[in-house]
């Protein structure tokens, strides 16, 4: 096992930006705002001659109740878990009456403990860290996470005294990449928690709780998965504050990086306009799909019957997802979920035999022909698969620029419906020219083509 360093400190003094330094990413969200982080984020450490695990934390703001409370019971959670702790420290701020407090609490966990004081760039290193010589937590070590100043001293020193022996990263199997998406307060960290079995991330009546990606490897019946719960996605109009946006760039990006994406919807405030949005930037991106629609315990029959028609309505274009209908927070059919994602990722990755698609086309062809063109009718010769996730079809034949988009829907119905491709969206590329194996097929032997020639000179002569 890798050793485990914990990130610990009030809000704003730079975690996630030591976390993205140590880690070489930016995984991390960074702005100069406090309880930006709410849950934890772990990465592996790339700085110094041997590797460990970094976990970044929210910022202990001492306050009872609401999210901050939940907050801190991530903190707990992470220092538990961690060989070492990294006290993070303002150097501008100076000692504060709250980082007083945290150390006394730090104190008295027995872990060891190194103080860090972080934003020291404009200062003597002595002048920095003499002011926190009175947290009795050892001699403060000057630094700047945001220019790198320190940080290299400070891990190599930190790596002297951590537990076990150098050893390579062997690459974690990451299994199927699901992103937990949709408008904010739908239940998505709720519905990850209960997935996972545990309170991993932060879950709180109040819209905006997750405002980062929070990747998530864990196993399930033996089989690897990562959960990355994101943050929710408003109409742009009402996306003013500047984190806001970088949360859903974060979260349109982690769409891009999941193998399947859950779809979370609200039974209870019903289908809306963002979540139609939403669902065309999931069908853009090409990744298999479970609709989920959550709060279902505690609808009425007519309520059930109303969403299912307006799911139906206004979101018609997800006919091939695979939709789920549970309670998050009660657990009801949560557990269903993983059969329908394995068979969204299945379908998404299957490989299709050219000879098959073909034949598929032929009947389809054969049942409904395509329309004429200036006079001519297009021809669609044969099939072959061209892609995974989605799965591309490519349809070779002559005047394919001008196959209207109906029969084209009326191609990835087809196909769907004979190779029961559920749950994945469906790409049609189409191809003109001369079908690559007729020569192959027609090509005519030397000696055929003498015998043509005899033939054609003695009916000349005759």
């Amino acid at each position: 096992m890798l050793p485990v360093i914990a990130l610990v400190g009030r809000p704003n003094v730079g975690k996630s930006t030591l976390f993205n330094r140590l880690t070489r990413t930016r995984d991390a969200l960074v702005a100069d705002q406090p309880g930006l982080t709410r849950d934890r984020q772990y990465g592996i450490g790339k700085m110094g001659d041997r590797p460990y695990v970094v976990v970044d934390t929210g910022g202990l703001s001492g306050e009872e109740g609401g999210v901050d409370q939940l907050m801190e019971k991530q903190v707990q959670a992470a220092i538990a878990e961690a060989d070492h702790i990294l006290f993070l420290l303002d150097a501008r701020a100076g000692c504060t009456p709250a980082d007083q407090v945290i150390a006394g609490q730090l104190r008295r966990t027995g872990k060891p403990i190194h103080v860090v004081v972080n934003k020291s760039e404009s200062l003597d290193g002595d002048v920095a860290g003499a002011d926190f010589f009175s947290l009795g937590l050892g001699e403060p070590l000057p630094i700047s996470a945001a220019h790198g100043r320190g940080v290299r001293s400070l891990i190599n020193e930190l790596l002297q005294v951590l537990p076990g022996e150098f050893e390579d990263v062997v690459e974690e199997d990451k299994g199927i990449m699901i992103a937990v998406v949709g408008r904010p307060n739908v239940g998505k960290s709720t519905l990850v928690n209960r997935l996972l079995g545990e309170e991993r991330v932060v879950a709180f009546d109040q819209p905006g709780t997750t405002r980062d990606s929070v990747f998530i490897t864990y196993s399930h019946d033996d089989k690897p998965y990562t959960l990355i719960d994101t943050a929710g996605v408003r109409r742009r109009a009402k996306v003013s504050e500047v984190i806001e946006k970088f949360s859903v760039i974060k979260t349109l990006q982690a769409i891009e990086q999941a193998n399947v994406v859950m779809l979370v919807l609200d039974g209870q405030q019903g289908i809306g306009e963002q979540d139609a949005t939403l669902a065309g930037h999931i069908l853009e991106s090409g990744r298999a799909l479970v609709v989920v629609i959550n709060k279902w315990d505690g609808l009425q029959s007519e309520q059930r019957d109303q969403v299912k028609a307006d799911i139906e309505r206004k979101l018609p274009f997800l006919d091939f997802a695979v939709k789920r209908f549970v309670s998050a927070l009660h657990g009801s059919g949560v557990g269903k979920l993983y059969e329908a994602i394995d068979k969204a990722y299945a379908n998404a990755t299957r490989k299709l035999a050219t000879p098959e698609l073909t034949r598929i086309l032929e009947w389809t062809v054969q049942e409904h022909q395509p329309p004429m063109v200036h006079g001519r009718r297009i021809k669609l010769r044969y099939a072959h698969q061209g892609g995974q996730n989605p799965p591309i079809i490519v349809i070779h034949g002559n005047q394919t620029d001008s196959v209207p988009m109906t029969y084209k829907r009326y191609l990835i119905n087809r196909f769907r419906e004979v190779l029961k491709l559920s749950g994945t969206p469906i790409r049609l590329e189409f191809k003109s020219g001369e079908n690559p194996f007729k020569d192959k097929k027609n090509k005519l032997t030397q000696r055929q083509v003498q015998k043509r020639q005899r033939l054609k000179s003695f009916t000349k002569r005759k």
